[in-house]
């Protein structure tokens, strides 16, 4: 292009388009082949992003993001196109200099737009980075990573946990092919700084079935106590406590604190569990907190006048009206917590939890919520930790759309397949294996350890 031709040119406008897309700029100032240098990668990058959408949908490379590989690859692509703008706008703006074209103005217009590609460009970076952050904390598979447990129980020379306090246990076993029975077991561990234990007070089974497109919810009650374990010696003390037991005693179960419970479990309801998922109840109410509270639709009163009652500043007592209430971390807490209330017991408080879970979600699709989205993260990864695969995520999810509430079985393993021997040990509650055996074969048939071929899976599941 002539330097006549080139003063024809409005230098601002060459820089301005090249800012709406590399490329456009030189396009205007007839430098087609330099045109298509800068725009083609852009397309490339483009058309590989509309195709994500239109194969996972937005949701479902949003959750991609938590695989830290994948959210490496678009913080990476992020930057570089990022930079490419930046070039190609300075390129649009040094080649008017060149063929004499006025450029003055252009110089002030390509400092304001640069400011606006490192700003909106480094917001995206950081969003991402935030994701990155939070998968390589929640997604541990095998190697990393510890919910903040109390270093001591009751015994202070138990020493500090070891790196497998709940975080880090790479899967026992997984599932066998693809369209195999996926069991995940979800924990919420109860653990403050103020506080010198750690229990595992909801431990939630959930199995899916890929072909058959049902689901089973088996929750094991905290109180079970007297059970069988899996290499033939019995457990006396309650279930809840299993895993600090495990942590203080490595002699006695030399699998570690994560890999113990999640064994002992999948022996108990029958199927090995593949992953779990587990929520640290204190940093739970910061999450909720962080969002700006949740609203569930309370099915009926909820009057528990002995809630709470610790040491660390939680709130005694739980009264919550029926109908809409919008709840804060506290509150939304004891939602899922309290079970003692007038007809509650542990299998309305499971309801519970899965009502929360699903105004959490609504919550968090809430485009508001964008600026918050770094702290939530950060939030979410001091909060849940799971060694289920990243990469699974929005298949899991899929998947779980496409089961109707009618086709999920749920059983809480309290009385009739457990009950109280009221020997004056105080509440507890001792396994009926031969219920246990028969409840597992009704939900998961021949998926389960109890199955044999004579056994009779006709009954309806409880």
């Amino acid at each position: 292009m002539t330097s006549a031709g080139a003063a024809g040119r409005s230098t601002s406008l060459a820089v301005f388009l090249s800012f709406l897309w590399p490329g456009l700029g030189q396009a205007y100032q007839r430098r087609h082949r330099t045109a298509l240098v800068y725009a083609l990668p852009v397309l490339a990058v483009v058309g590989w992003a509309a195709l994500e959408i239109a194969t996972s949908g937005l949701q479902g490379v949003t959750l991609d993001l938590f695989d830290p590989s994948y959210a490496q690859t678009i913080l990476i692509l992020g930057l570089i196109m990022g930079a490419w703008r930046l070039v190609a706008m300075a390129d649009a703006w040094l080649f008017a200099r060149r063929t004499g074209a006025r450029a003055t103005l252009a110089a002030g217009v390509l400092a304001v737009l640069g400011v606006a590609v490192l700003g909106g460009h480094g917001y995206l970076g950081y969003l991402t980075w935030s994701f990155y952050d939070a998968g390589s904390k929640i997604f541990v598979d095998g190697g990393g990573g510890d919910l903040p447990l109390p270093t001591t129980d009751s015994d202070p020379s138990a020493g500090a946990p070891p790196a497998d306090s709940i975080a880090g246990a790479a899967p026992i076993e997984t599932p066998a092919t693809s369209t195999s029975r996926i069991n995940v077991l979800l924990t919420g561990i109860d653990s403050s700084p103020s506080r010198t234990h750690a229990l595992t007070d909801t431990l939630l089974v959930v199995s899916v079935d890929p072909e058959a497109k049902t689901g089973v919810m088996a929750s094991v009650p905290r109180d079970l106590a007297r059970f069988p374990l899996w290499d033939g010696r019995t457990f006396d003390a309650k279930i809840n406590s299993l895993l600090s037991y495990a942590r203080r005693h490595p002699g006695e179960f030399p699998d570690g604190p994560t890999r113990t419970l999640v064994k002992e479990v999948g022996y108990l309801v029958g199927v090995p569990v593949h992953y779990y998922a587990a929520v640290n109840l204190d940093g739970f109410v910061t999450l909720i907190d962080l969002v700006g509270g949740v609203t569930v639709d309370n099915e009926r009163l909820i009057d528990d006048p002995g809630y709470g009652g610790w040491t660390d500043g939680r709130p005694v007592g739980f009264y919550l009206a029926a109908g809409k209430q919008r709840l804060d971390g506290q509150q939304a807490l004891a939602f899922v917590r309290s079970r003692k209330g007038a007809g509650d017991n542990d299998f309305t408080r499971a309801r519970r939890q899965q009502q929360l879970l699903v105004a959490l979600q609504k919550k968090m699709a809430d485009p508001a919520m964008l600026p918050k989205l770094p702290s939530i993260l950060a939030a979410a990864g001091d909060t849940l930790k799971t060694n289920f695969p990243a990469s699974r995520l929005s298949e899991m999810l899929d998947l779980a759309r496409t089961i109707e509430d009618d086709d999920v079985r749920r059983i809480v393993l309290g009385p009739p397949y457990a009950t109280n021997p009221n020997d004056g040990t105080g509440y507890i509650l001792v396994p009926d294996m031969k219920k246990f055996a028969e409840a597992s074969v009704r939900l998961f048939g021949e998926d389960s350890r109890y199955f044999e071929p004579t056994s009779s899976t006709a009954a309806p599941a409880p």
